[in-house]
């Protein structure tokens, strides 16, 4: 990008943000296009998803600037385990590349993020989830970010095996039926209840789907929903206040 390109960019998202009145504390990302990326511009699917990789990380520098406590990105779903093998390999390696590099990021630390992962562990390969586990337990008492990983994730599958939960939870006699409230559902849910409800879900590549993201704390809410053009490796900071502003026109509406 050129220069001249990024400071009219940067004027412009700083009209947008003066004119915001409500800014969204969860916002959750859908990172689509990284393979349509590759196709497009003639390299390989994993240099897409490398690049799609790094669009997420500099995200752990737009929090603090645009005041958004959690993000959490749809990394890798369930569905996506039926991809190509040698995809889904390059993906898992690319996983620990990033956690990896996480555990080094001076942006975690300066900026106190909490890092976890949603999702289906039992899925989730060894080597994988060591690299998980150490960001985890490194992040883990700070507080003032949360940056959330949907990994091996179905929201479908995350509303059954939580009623499976609370129904042996009442077999026990740990809980009464009148103990299982909306409230109850959303904190035996994983993370236990430090995922707030959605407020805005963003999906990049204008593909119009939420594709299963957290239907329990995005439906619930309402949540506002931006459908972007550019594909995830392409996505800027000015998408990402265009999308809030996306959020605050709901907003606004809502109020009257």
């Amino acid at each position: 990008m050129s220069r001249l390109r990024a400071f009219a960019e940067e004027v412009y998202a700083k009209a947008i943000l003066r004119k915001l009145k409500y800014t969204p504390q969860h916002i959750a990302v859908i990172q689509d296009g990284n393979r349509r990326y590759a196709k497009e511009h003639g390299i390989s699917v994993d240099m897409g998803h490398k690049l799609g990789a790094d669009t997420t990380l500099r995200v752990l520098e737009w929090m603090k600037k645009l005041s958004i406590r959690h993000v959490t990105f749809y990394a890798f779903s369930t569905e996506n385990f039926n991809r190509d093998a040698e995809e889904v390999e390059g993906l898992m390696e690319l996983f620990v590349d990033k956690f990896t590099e996480m555990l080094n990021d001076a942006r975690v630390y300066e900026n106190e993020i909490n890092v976890t992962v949603v999702g289906d562990r039992t899925l989730i390969p060894p080597r994988v989830l060591k690299k998980i586990e150490a960001v985890e337990e490194k992040t883990k008492d700070f507080s003032n970010y949360y940056v959330h990983f949907a990994l091996a994730y179905g929201g479908r599958n995350e509303i059954v095996e939580t009623a499976k939960q609370l129904v042996a939870d009442y077999q026990k006699g740990d809980i009464t039926l009148e103990d299982i409230t909306p409230e109850k559902f959303t904190t035996a849910m994983y993370p236990a209840g430090d995922m707030p409800p959605v407020d805005l879900v963003l999906r990049t590549a204008n593909d119009r789907r939420t594709s299963n993201f957290l239907p329990w704390l995005a439906n619930g809410n309402e949540a506002a929903v931006c459908f972007c053009v550019p594909t995830w490796p392409e996505f800027r900071y000015v998408d990402m206040v265009r999308a809030l502003r996306t959020y605050d026109e709901r907003m606004i509406i809502s109020a009257q």
